[in-house]
């Protein structure tokens, strides 16, 4: 098929769109953002790399970090990783603390705010923050092949600020026994990891490690990708995982500053890019954007 022509015309679409969502707003400088950006980028197994809208714009990849350092944590601690945070859907917001209090501060899973709390706290254990920060940013520019992905300052310091939730949930957690490491050196990692910035390019290309096939970056051994993409599949969009699951029928991860990242295995790498956010906390366009890639290519795993 003839893949530029697909992305443009779905730019193309995706420009005519009135209902974009509102950007998030308790975060000062992603509200910032200007609602009307949306870009789109396709990094396919076959070496391919096809791009439309703004998809060379930076932008702050927030919770699409997630999927990386949970690809570090599973590589230093394996399946002992899961006797902190659990592996099934919440069913709840993403920085929700009512059911964190109901289960004695475990986390469903590791892409909701306090399970990937735990997650970083997982990975800093023994570690200075600028040592972890540093090789989930070795991770990300090997996955992609670039070297100038950096972390937005401006972005951290205004998470660090604002961040009151995000410390609750790990406050909570430590009063369970859940936190190794001091909570502040903690949330500190994680509002830094947060703020990775990236181009839909980028992200897709640091997709690839996890598709399978072809000639990307082999990062992390066969059964660990898999397990990441299970949970991609069915947590991946917080509340709103099934009807993503439904709807697009791809692992992907959305995050707040507007992008979501989606896996077609063996097949492709896809980013995209639209700061309006949904109810749920999800890039609206974005969301339509890859439904209809989706169904366009048949990459569907139900399909």
């Amino acid at each position: 098929m003839d893949m530029q022509g697909t992305v443009d015309a779905i730019a193309d679409a995706m420009a005519g769109e009135t209902d974009r969502g509102a950007v998030a707003r308790y975060i000062p400088e992603l509200a910032k953002v200007d609602p009307a950006r949306f870009g789109i980028a396709v990094a396919t197994a076959d070496g391919g790399l096809y791009a439309a809208g703004d998809a060379r714009v930076p932008f702050s990849i927030q919770s699409v970090s997630k999927v990386f350092t949970l690809a570090l944590a599973l590589g230093q601690r394996g399946d002992a990783l899961w006797r902190r945070v659990g592996r099934e859907p919440s069913g709840h917001a993403f920085n929700s603390i009512l059911q964190l209090e109901h289960e004695a501060g475990l986390p469903r899973n590791p892409f909701i705010n306090a399970g990937a709390l735990v997650v970083t706290d997982t990975i800093l254990e023994g570690h200075q923050p600028r040592e972890v920060l540093g090789e989930l940013l070795r991770f990300v520019r090997a996955a992609s092949g670039d070297e100038a992905i950096h972390i937005d300052e401006a972005v951290a310091a205004s998470e660090q600020r604002t961040g009151h939730r995000n410390t609750a949930l790990a406050e909570f957690m430590a009063a369970h026994g859940n936190m190794v490491n001091p909570v502040a050196l903690t949330c500190g990692t994680y509002f830094h990891q947060c703020a990775i910035e990236m181009t839909c390019v980028q992200l897709a290309l640091a997709g690839r490690f996890l598709v399978g096939a072809g000639d990307g970056p082999h990062l992390v051994a066969p059964p660990r990708m898999r397990r990441i993409l299970a949970l991609m599949m069915t947590c991946g969009h917080y509340d709103a995982s099934g009807d993503f699951a439904y709807r697009v029928g791809l692992p992907g991860k959305s995050g707040v500053g507007g992008g979501i990242l989606v896996i077609a295995p063996g097949r492709a790498s896809v980013a995209v890019w639209s700061p309006g956010l949904n109810r749920n906390g999800n890039s609206a366009l974005g969301t339509r954007a890859v439904e209809r890639l989706a169904r366009e290519t048949g990459w569907s795993v139900f399909e």
